[in-house]
């Protein structure tokens, strides 16, 4: 199949109708870099324009879904306009998941944390392994979520209980993330919930559920991406406070930051 390749960052595998892509990097709990999260859009894109596949799997590796932001890289940045950059690339991002026109679903073991959260969000259906983590934790570094995950928040749970959920930036379970609606299903083995899934999609008339996908994604596309645009440049302005600074610092540290407000 034409889709079938492995790269240093992205696996895409296809078979029959189904497209399982895969975050590739291990070592560092699939922290997502530039050149993943455009080798994401690059294969995402290669994917929708296909007749032949219906349902897009995205996966982690066994010990991780995505920790995140790859802050060694964000420690490396000086230049504004690179931030920026990288900003346009999760954005771009965020808009190919969201509008694909495929049925997609997060199968998620191991953590699924701040920008690897909102990526799971951004799909139709979220399986999570039982021992699975979820944070969206954007906030113990001093920043915003990003990703659109305040627009996927607010769709899911509600804008003032993802508020809170922003504000507290804890870690929770996949119980608990099932039991706030963040979530569909909880596993006990992972790969048979998810072969069951797409067992029962493949019998459906899965053109009729992308089709309403299409419209609901054309509908919030507008409200999509004022959030994405407003997160990009708040994000930056955070990226400019003490705060933001002393929790980087912290998390060199391994240490509790001591934020000041500023």
């Amino acid at each position: 199949m034409p889709f079938n390749f492995v790269t240093e960052k992205v696996d895409v595998h296809v078979a029959g109708r189904v497209a399982t892509v895969k975050m590739n990097r291990p070592e560092a709990l699939n922290a997502l870099d530039k050149e993943m999260i455009k080798g994401l859009v690059s294969r995402l894109k290669e994917i929708s324009v296909s007749d032949d596949i219906d349902i897009v799997v995205l996966a982690g590796t066994e010990k991780a879904f995505s920790a995140g932001g790859d802050i060694k890289a964000m420690l490396s940045l000086k230049d504004e306009y690179e931030f920026l950059s990288i900003m346009d690339c999760i954005n771009e991002l965020i808009i190919t998941l969201h509008s694909l026109p495929k049925i997609t679903i997060s199968a998620i073991s191991g953590p699924a944390a701040g920008l690897g959260f909102s990526i799971a969000l951004a799909t139709d259906h979220i399986i999570a392994d039982r021992n699975a983590k979820f944070a969206m934790n954007f906030i113990g570094i001093g920043l915003i979520p990003d990703g659109g995950a305040h627009f996927f928040l607010a769709k899911s749970i509600g804008e003032r209980k993802a508020k809170q959920l922003i504000w507290e930036g804890k870690t929770m379970s996949s119980e608990e993330a099932l039991g706030k609606g963040l979530v569909h299903e909880v596993a006990d083995d992972l790969d048979s919930a998810l072969k069951d899934r797409i067992a029962c999609y493949l019998q459906k008339p899965i053109q009729a559920m992308i089709k309403t996908k299409k419209i609901f994604a054309e509908v919030n596309r507008p409200h999509l991406l004022k959030v994405l645009e407003l997160e990009k440049y708040a994000q930056r302005k955070m990226r400019e406070t003490e705060d933001h600074q002393e929790g980087i610092r912290a998390f060199t540290e391994k240490r509790k930051p001591r934020f000041v407000g500023r």
